[in-house]
């Protein structure tokens, strides 16, 4: 068995559901302090619902300059529940990191990418991702007499319908352009002969560099106020889109595949957020790179046993190729 899969199968065997990481980070550092890695555990979350991060640095060779360049590797130890906002974890980790002015010039973020073969896909960006919640005022009253009430579905459902139609940019060379989806919507008191006095809508936006949170939401209640509707509306702006144009970072891994697998590698902005919406705040450039995600949060979520030995090469090849270029 090799070393990379003998790792695997020690990591997989805990129990490590948020915020327990079943001492996965334990093991890690255990393996990476005698290769010279100051290991320092980060915490965040109250007391409660502990959540910890492992921060390991090790010191490399310097250029031509005096200067190194710093490469990061993130990736999680554990299965996180989901959950309406991101505010501990890495997010944590990368204020810390800031404010003590740590130096981050690469990251490559391991979470399942490939789609047939391990290397056909890395994510060198990623769309934004911001929610909504619009509640749209009526007046209840007795089905019969629609008269004596106000149903804010009929009120929002032209505004909807607009907003449904819009096109709110035409993305660019690495970006779709941007979409506007609702998730639920909800009214009624649960009987039948009643027109409800509210309808909510939660809606959300994955939006390209072409388009900015303050644009959309300026768009939006355009829209709403032009329909004269009575609404209140709650915004979560839960990631920034990130890019990495193809040079540095892009190009060693490319170069990375192409000796490991023989892949020509496609660049991707699609799907959905990851942790990377919060490293590229502290960091110039940023890929995600990982195995097959064919199941990816279903049940039995798993990777092949074959894919562990060259995704480990290929992280290795990257390194080499970054250390080439300095």
């Amino acid at each position: 068995m090799s070393r990379a899969l003998h790792l695997t199968e020690q990591l997989i065997s805990r129990r490590s559901v948020t915020p327990e990481d079943g001492h996965c980070q334990q093991i890690i550092a255990e393996r990476l302090a005698p290769l010279g890695f100051a290991c320092e555990t980060i915490l965040s979350g109250p007391d409660t619902f502990r959540v910890t991060n492992l921060w390991a640095k090790r010191a490399g060779a310097l250029d031509s300059q005096g200067s190194g360049r710093t490469v990061v590797f993130a990736g999680h130890t554990d299965v996180v529940p989901t959950g309406p906002l991101s505010v501990d974890g890495t997010v944590v980790v990368c204020d810390r990191l800031k404010a003590r002015g740590e130096r981050l010039d690469y990251c490559i973020v391991g979470e399942p990418t490939s789609v047939e073969r391990v290397g056909d896909m890395i994510k060198n960006g990623r769309r934004g991702t911001m929610s909504g919640k619009l509640s749209v005022k009526g007046v209840q009253g007795h089905i019969a007499y629609p008269q004596l009430a106000k149903n804010p579905i009929h009120l929002a459902m032209p505004a909807l319908a607009e907003l449904v139609a819009m096109e709110w940019d035409r993305g660019n060379d690495f970006f779709q352009p941007t979409s506007w989806q609702m998730s639920n919507i909800h009214a009624g008191t649960g009987a039948g002969n009643v027109i409800p006095g509210t309808v909510t809508v939660d809606f959300n936006f994955r939006y390209s560099t072409e388009s900015t949170p303050e644009g959309l939401q300026k768009r939006l209640h355009e829209v709403l106020d032009r329909h004269g509707l009575d609404y209140q509306l709650d915004w979560v702006v839960g990631g920034l889109p990130f890019l990495t144009t193809p040079g540095g970072l892009v190009n060693a891994i490319q170069e990375a595949i192409r000796t490991e697998t023989g892949i020509e590698t496609e660049l991707s902005t699609t799907g959905g957020t990851s942790d990377g919406r919060f490293i590229s705040r502290i960091c110039p450039q940023v890929i995600e790179f990982g195995p097959i995600n064919a199941s990816i949060h279903k049940i039995d979520e798993h990777v092949r046993v074959a894919d562990i030995e060259p995704l480990k090469n290929i992280y290795r090849r990257t390194l080499e190729n970054l250390e080439k270029s300095l």
